[in-house]
């Protein structure tokens, strides 16, 4: 079990949010650009997030020049990170070495419906746990995001502990029908070591690699991964059609 527990970082901890953004998404290009009701799906992630720590303590980690001008003209900080990050959480890393901080929060840049009361739970619970990774999860409601392959599915122990997340539909009956299940909601934190270990790794870690979920890597170093439950607000965008989802539900 990895912990790295100081009880100094109690007292006045620097937090800082971080929002990755690739431009040269695989799953769908240009995503984080896409306009969404007027706005694109960068800036609605941003606003998400600004009314949790402040504009002064949010930055999008980018490295492409047409996302940088993007957060120029809409008055959103930026660090640049090279363009070989192998995840989110690499880029998340790379911008840890420009920005100090004893806490780094991951809100992914496709979660445009993410409730900032959610990023402040898990900034909250991070704080009281220094020296832990946490992740966020909320209930799936739908057959239809339990079967989906674009939906990172988590098991955890009792005590929130995460045992596995997968893309396939887990955990499982024997008649394979739909009873309950969670669903991983982007919202990360970060001590800044474990960040510096997930990021001395040159090549995805097995299961990471098959499953294409990147907080696996933290369990295949021997990290604990602490689930933090949020509610059932998120919808992620991977793909064109998520974005009619969106837009569903921001005209409800």
């Amino acid at each position: 079990m990895r912990n790295l527990f100081n009880l100094e970082q109690m007292i006045d901890m620097k937090t800082l949010i971080l929002i990755p953004a690739r431009y040269a998404s695989t799953r769908y290009p240009g995503k984080p650009l896409v306009d969404i009701a007027g706005k694109s799906l960068l800036k609605r992630v941003w606003e998400r997030c600004v009314p949790v720590l402040g504009k002064e303590k949010v930055y999008i980690a980018t490295d492409d020049q047409r996302i940088i001008d993007h957060c120029e003209e809409h008055g959103m900080q930026w660090v640049m990170t090279p363009d070989t990050c192998l995840t989110g959480t690499d880029r998340l890393a790379a911008a840890a070495e420009k920005l100090e901080a004893d806490l780094y929060i991951n809100v992914q840049g496709d979660e445009p419906m993410i409730h900032p009361d959610d990023i402040k739970k898990v900034i909250d619970l991070a704080e009281k746990t220094p020296g832990e990774v946490l992740n966020a999860y909320c209930a799936i409601e739908t057959e239809q995001d339990y079967s989906s392959r674009t939906v990172p599915k988590v098991v955890f122990r009792p005590d929130g502990r995460l045992l596995y997340m997968s893309r396939a539909p887990i955990p499982g009956t024997k008649t394979a029908d739909f009873v309950r299940a969670n669903k991983q909601v982007c919202i990360y934190a970060f001590p800044p070591q474990a960040l510096r270990d997930y990021a001395s790794k040159e090549q995805k870690t097995p299961l990471e690699e098959l499953e294409d979920i990147e907080i696996l890597r933290f369990l295949e170093l021997g990290y604990e991964v602490r689930m933090v439950p949020v509610s059932g607000s998120s919808i992620a965008v991977d793909t064109p059609e998520d974005v009619e989802r969106v837009l569903k539900a921001l005209e409800a």
